[in-house]
């Protein structure tokens, strides 16, 4: 998983200072990426990222709609969600849309567990442009070295700062094989790995939900990771070519 319950509080403390940071592990300021957004609470408080696949429709991670308790987790009221769009600064105002409904797929438990996928519902629809999605049988994108841009607001390295402006990282795709013996219960049905044998570069804390594209298409969604860019632990993201059709 890549958020904690410290980040909302890391979060508002990066706002009040006047140096951005330098977000994701390793990463470089964006472009405008309008279908990028900003998953908020109702008092404005980032806790993941998203990526808008039509007007009205955002893929985010399901742990990022999963509130954790004693007895197990349950699905974040809808209410409660907020969808913000273009803006890479989040310090500014930008247009934001409440969420109608939220789909959280059936099977998620955890994120070790995979189907790590959810769709939310817009209660209108955003003037942004969506990102098209990744076609069912699109292998080539998942094919091993394939670099991949990760996006987020997460933070700049374990326990540093999260940024206030969107930042971007480019990562290889690895193989199914070299995942399935650095992470523990890897589904090649339903993840995909991505990042440098010696580390260095990687989501982090705050990037969760977030999406990863290859050749102009979301591929997949930041899922979770060992810590962040630490070598020989690469970060895993949900494969949506396996989810396309429910999204």
């Amino acid at each position: 998983m890549r958020t904690t319950t410290s980040l909302v509080a890391a979060i508002a403390a990066v706002f009040a200072s006047a140096t951005p940071a330098h977000a994701i592990v390793g990463g470089t300021e964006a472009p405008a990426t309008p279908w990028a957004v900003a998953l908020t609470d109702a008092n404005g408080q980032l806790f993941c990222g998203g990526a808008l696949i039509a007007p009205d429709r955002v893929v985010t991670a399901a742990h990022c709609v999963t509130e954790r308790s004693a007895v197990g987790g349950r699905g974040r009221a809808p209410e409660s969600i907020r969808v913000v769009a273009g803006r890479s600064d989040l310090r500014v105002k930008g247009t934001s849309a409440k969420v109608a409904s939220v789909w959280r797929h059936p099977a998620f438990r955890d994120v070790t567990g995979g189907d790590d996928v959810a769709v939310l519902t817009l209660s209108e629809p955003l003037p942004q442009a969506p990102v098209p999605l990744v076609d069912a049988d699109d292998t080539a994108s998942y094919a091993e070295g394939t670099e991949a841009t990760v996006l987020g607001w997460g933070r700049t390295a374990e326990g540093a700062a999260p940024s206030p402006t969107l930042r971007q990282v480019s990562v290889p795709i690895e193989a199914d094989s070299d995942c399935a013996n650095e992470v523990q219960g890897f589904r090649a049905d339903g993840m995909v790995c991505a990042g440098y044998p010696q580390g260095g570069k990687d989501a982090c804390e705050g990037d969760s939900g977030g999406p990863m594209v290859v050749r102009g298409k979301l591929v997949g969604v930041v899922s979770y990771g060992k810590g962040c860019a630490r070598p020989g632990e690469p970060g895993v993201y949900t494969r949506l070519a396996a989810y396309r059709s429910r999204l």
